[in-house]
């Protein structure tokens, strides 16, 4: 989905022509897991963040055009919103410095955007959800003129026969809505994480992103308002699946499954199970043909690209063309900050590494179903919910992470030989964080608490801690 298409309108040759050249990229595919074809330059990390452009007001300003064309920054570009940008950092080899890498690169192109934002009377933002959006905010006059954008929209609403999406998300309050096209998605802004990994492994590694999303999206809540209403920790996963819910195949053997989803099970032999489940189970969404063989995967890609599991795998191609193997985890909102950002990334690849290294797999210790139930769990609920662990035993999610994820990930990130300054810096944010019970969510939820739900206010207080450089758990209300 981050490949610009020519045009947005489709025939129903297009849509036949797309699909044989999927099915024909996805045997390809078949063959390249079956002769260990992929990069072994591994692993490798990298991280995706989307912002919000907002104006002196606290209310998003809909300037990313002009934003970029005066920034020129390659690794930043736009979003589905005119009020949302995404900031991307060179890839880094997961060892030694790589996590202060990450966070040196992130927070000099967060410096030179702050600044560039300020030539227009705008600032930037990393948060979930933007507490002051409303719901006339969202609307196609603030759609990014980008022709994928305006496709996706027409064939979201032709999927769902012309009808409107329904957000409906019971929380801490009730929001129920009508809205007439998808841009309730660009209310979503996320971190997005990235991981390359070997083949031979990418079945553990995949599984155990499946199994710590749950404690993940526990310590970084960071989403709890949408159009005032006090609802999820993390409102961002019920909005996100709501607001492109458009389903697979009415006949295929599982059902309709949909576009945006945990997932239908854990990976069993190889990831090209998600690449066959994307041929066989969803419908064509995008059909841009490419004049390009079938090597590059051009098709493939921009099909996965339009389904959004919150662990995705994706394809990718190393420098010498080689093609490699990521996982993409998306459970995670943007903010509260850079620092926090990275020390979030610690945690997921600290976790995610031991996890899937040890020595009987997670993924046999605890069902699916159960690790998608914790998903929710945590997502809904935070650091106050209760999950099912590999032990079979349901606890609170907080002693959880204090007792057990946080050393776990500690020791993740000594087997990939990140620097033992790195790992003490990351891991006591996440701890004491998690140990104060004050994350994104929890920090915003108090300042309403104190202050009333002027919705602009809370924006612009939640600016100015972020602008202070503070991790979330230091900030003052």
């Amino acid at each position: 989905m981050g490949e610009e298409i020519r045009h947005s309108h489709f025939s129903p040759r297009d849509f036949e022509v797309f699909r044989a050249r999927l099915a024909e990229e996805t045997r390809l595919l078949g063959r390249w897991f079956a002769e260990g074809r992929f990069s072994t330059e591994v692993p490798v990390c990298g991280l995706e963040m989307e912002a919000w452009l907002i104006d002196a007001d606290g209310r998003p300003a809909p300037l990313n055009r002009p934003f970029l064309d005066a920034l020129q920054h390659p690794l930043v570009v736009p979003e589905l919103a005119r009020f949302n940008v995404e900031l991307n950092v060179n890839p880094q080899p997961l060892q030694a410095a790589a996590l202060s890498a990450l966070e040196n690169e992130l927070r000099q192109t967060w410096s030179e955007c702050i600044r560039v934002a300020a030539g227009l009377d705008a600032r930037l933002a990393m948060v979930g959800i933007l507490p002051s959006v409303r719901q006339d905010d969202l609307s196609l006059a603030n759609m990014s003129d980008l022709k994928r954008y305006r496709a996706l929209n027409e064939q979201v609403l032709r999927l769902r026969g012309g009808n409107p999406l329904m957000l409906d998300i019971h929380g801490r309050e009730h929001l129920n809505i009508l809205h007439h096209d998808v841009m309730l998605e660009s209310a979503t802004t996320s971190l997005q994480l990235h991981l390359k990994i070997g083949a031979d492994q990418a079945v553990r590694f995949y599984n155990a992103s499946q199994i710590v999303a749950a404690p993940m999206v526990a310590a970084c809540a960071n989403s709890p308002y949408l159009f005032g209403k006090d609802l999820w920790d993390e409102t961002r996963i019920p909005l996100f699946e709501q607001s492109v819910e458009v389903g697979g195949f009415a006949g295929a053997a599982r059902g309709p499954v949909r576009r945006v989803s945990f997932g239908t099970g854990y990976a069993k032999d190889s990831l090209l199970e998600c690449f066959t489940e994307n041929l066989e189970h969803f419908p064509v969404l995008l059909p841009m043909t490419f004049d390009t063989p079938p090597e590059q995967m051009n098709h493939l890609r921009l099909h996965n690209g339009t389904i959004w599991r919150w662990n995705r795998p994706l394809i990718g191609f190393d420098d010498d063309g080689a093609p490699h193997l990521r996982i993409e985890h998306r459970v995670l909102p943007s903010g509260p900050t850079v620092h926090d950002s990275i020390a979030n990334g610690a945690f997921y690849f600290g976790l995610v590494q031991a996890l899937a290294t040890q020595d009987e797999a997670p993924e046999q210790l605890l069902p699916f179903a159960r690790a998608r139930d914790n998903f929710y769990a945590a997502a809904r609920d935070g650091l106050d919910a209760s999950i099912t662990w590999l032990d079979g035993r349901k606890l609170p999610v907080r002693t959880l992470l204090l007792d057990r994820l946080v050393g776990l990930a500690r020791t993740g990130l000594a087997m990939l030989e990140i620097d033992s300054c790195d790992r003490d810096r990351y891991l006591q944010t996440v701890r004491q964080r998690i140990d104060n019970a004050c994350g994104g969510a929890a920090w915003q939820r108090a300042w309403t608490a104190r202050n009333g739900r002027d919705m602009q206010a809370l924006t612009n207080a939640y600016y100015d801690n972020q602008q202070g450089g503070l991790p979330v758990h230091e900030w003052g209300i």
